[in-house]
């Protein structure tokens, strides 16, 4: 009888028994501590939260008010992502080795384009690195309370993460049609066009629809610090204890993301 090994297992043990010794103390700085969830009194005030949830809120008045949110959140996400793009994909453009002909051809940047492309990489890093509620709190200083802070601070934080994604992408796609057209002498824009859309056309609309998707989950949370929409709606109808409404609100937001959903499926349907 011949017993199979697999040569892994070894290296699979190792790197779980790692993971569990890491983890360990990262829940326990954490206060991680899943068993207070089935305590008694927590069970009883969840209990309660949640019951106060039923029956939903449906009156023409609250109604009219929680489309006219819905509306502010629509229109602060897909503003927010669009201008996000407009900052993303000129940035992108120039950072994307895949674009350069010294990169085609010797298979590295030229020493002065790395350093023209460390200033931009660094912007990028300060735009993703700040979180857009951090953004919002401060625009709304400038903007005053309304979706406008909302929309910029979207714009800034998904500006740095489309453009480093979108730049990644770029360099992940096949790159021969692209080099083909650059040493044929051929322009970046028409290489770009050319011979890398075609083939990473899928992937950066789903990405793109995706972090549309987290736009308006976004828009809800920032509404929480005054840039309106459902997310001040959410912030006023739980300070007023009023579950009914919060739990209509809810129920909008998950009817937002599955239309952000379907979206995706039909374009990249589309671009197949």
């Amino acid at each position: 009888m011949i017993v199979m090994r697999d040569p892994a297992a070894l290296p699979r043990l190792t790197w779980s028994a790692v993971t569990v010794v890491v983890m360990v103390p990262v829940l326990s700085l954490a206060e991680f501590d899943p068993l207070s969830l089935l305590e008694a009194g927590n069970l009883h005030a969840m209990g309660r939260f949640l019951g106060a949830f039923w029956p939903i809120e449906h009156s023409a008045e609250f109604l009219g008010l929680l489309a006219r949110a819905c509306l502010e959140t629509l229109a602060m996400a897909t503003a927010g992502v669009a201008l996000a793009i407009v900052l993303a994909v000129p940035l992108a453009f120039v950072l994307s080795r895949s674009l350069s002909l010294r990169a085609a051809i010797a298979g590295r940047p030229a020493w002065h384009d790395s350093v023209r492309r460390g200033p931009l990489r660094a912007a990028l890093l300060v735009l993703r690195g700040v979180p857009e509620l951090v953004w919002a709190l401060v625009l709304v200083r400038v903007f005053g309370l309304g979706p406008a802070a909302g929309v910029m601070a979207l714009a800034l934080t998904y500006g740095g993460m489309l453009g480093k994604v979108y730049a990644e992408i770029l360099e992940s796609t096949d790159q021969r049609p692209a080099r083909a057209l650059l040493e044929a002498g051929s322009g970046r824009v028409a290489a770009l066009t050319y011979g890398l859309l075609p083939s990473c056309a899928q992937e950066l609309v789903s990405y793109t629809v995706y972090r549309w998707e987290c736009a308006l989950r976004a828009s809800v949370v920032m509404g929480f610090v005054g840039a309106g929409g459902l997310g001040q709606l959410m912030d006023q109808s739980m300070k007023m204890l009023n579950g009914g409404e919060a739990a209509t609100i809810l129920l909008v937001l998950f009817a937002l993301v599955l239309l952000a959903d379907a979206l995706s499926s039909r374009l990249r349907a589309l671009l197949a």
